[in-house]
């Protein structure tokens, strides 16, 4: 464990281990035992996750891409959670988890294909234990409560092997929480006492909607109803979204059930591209949660308490740089949609019907283009 630990916890409900300050702080239930190298591993992810957003935004703004959901402010709670993963666990994330994406080794180009139209999500979910990308809101965690009945079924839990026993990963937002699949998905988790870890980024707004419309209390205090431990997380703290999530799917592999973490963050930019934050919330409340950036707290430890100087983070910059390369070069590179490809990977066997309204739709856009 690092030396540079101060034995303190800021609130009771908040699992913080590294302060806004950049200093490490203590939790009695979350120790973490990590070297700075690891840490300074950790800060490349989230310069690197930060990038690839940025640079997918500009890509939309000229283009190249129909549509983009940020992740910005969100990066700590992806890159710890997906960080304390193990290559067998299964996650299945929503339509925003780059960070988690980039954790599993899924090519940032293969997500840019999706928003473009190019691909269904363009990567093998099984060869990353990585779900494709999940755009109806909640679905994805019946999906992640029945792969981990199979998980049950499989005997792949509670056998004391570390190399069988595999724990799940949900993602999801604030608003999907209102959905009725989160709920039923809460249901069977605490019902069959299921290996999955339900993860949620509260970023405080369901596209236009404020948290505080829809729930009057914290969101992992909801756990309790359904049979299982809630935890809440600083979010903007990728060291203890890494040690919580970790701790969480450790229980899941053992046989003792689930468990739902609210990762306490704000989303800095738009819901996606399409959206203009300014009809609905305060620039001062961004003001105030750029204070509390995942980036620079990292940053601040890293500088000023385990001593790397500007050369490691020179070169993480150009890392970043060469990597933004590669996602406007490749994502240029990517073919455009046909117009007819809407049809296509609908059904396994294109009835008549589908296939009469394809050529009509192929001969009409061809009339348009003429």
């Amino acid at each position: 464990m690092s030396e540079h630990v101060l034995a303190v916890h800021p609130e009771p409900d908040l699992v913080q281990l590294l302060t806004p300050e950049g200093q490490r702080v203590e939790h009695p239930d979350y120790p973490l035992d990590i070297t700075d190298d690891e840490i300074s591993a950790l800060y490349r992810d989230l310069v690197l996750v930060r990038r690839i957003d940025t640079e997918a935004i500009a890509l939309q703004r000229q283009g190249e891409l129909g549509l983009w959901a940020s992740l910005l402010g969100q990066e700590a709670a992806q890159i710890g959670s997906g960080r304390a993963l193990k290559g067998h666990d299964m996650a299945f994330p929503t339509y925003r988890e780059h960070g988690v994406a980039w954790c599993r080794g899924v090519d940032p180009l293969t997500l840019l294909g999706l928003f473009r139209g190019t691909n269904l999500g363009g990567f093998d979910p099984r060869e990353h234990n990585f779900n494709l990308y999940t755009i109806v809101i909640g679905a994805q965690t019946l999906h992640a409560a029945g792969y981990a009945m199979g998980v049950v079924r499989d005997g792949a839990v509670g056998t004391g092997d570390p190399q069988r026993d595999t724990a799940v990963l949900a993602f999801f937002g604030d608003g999907a929480s209102s959905q009725g699949d989160v709920n039923e998905a809460f249901v069977w988790a605490g019902a069959g006492n299921l290996p999955v870890v339900f993860f949620c980024q509260n970023n405080q707004w369901a596209i236009s909607e404020p948290v505080t419309t829809q729930s009057r209390v914290p969101l992992f205090q909801r756990a309790s109803g359904f049979g299982f431990a809630g935890v809440r997380v600083d979010g903007n703290d990728v060291l203890a979204c890494l040690a919580v999530t970790r701790k969480a799917l450790d229980h899941a592999r053992n046989a003792q059930g689930p468990t739902l973490i609210e990762a306490f963050t704000y989303r800095m930019n738009p819901h996606t591209t399409n959206d203009d934050t300014r009809r609905y919330r305060l620039g001062s409340e961004v003001e105030t949660w750029k204070l509390k950036d995942p980036i620079e707290r990292v940053r601040a430890y890293l500088t000023r308490v385990a001593g790397f100087d500007h050369t490691f983070f020179e070169k993480v910059e150009e890392e970043a740089k060469a990597l933004a390369e590669h996602v406007r070069s490749g994502c240029r590179a990517l073919p455009d949609p046909t117009p007819e490809s809407v049809f296509d990977n609908v059904h396994v066997t294109m009835s008549d019907e589908l296939r009469e309204q394809r050529s009509e739709f192929v001969d009409f856009v061809s009339e348009v283009s003429a």
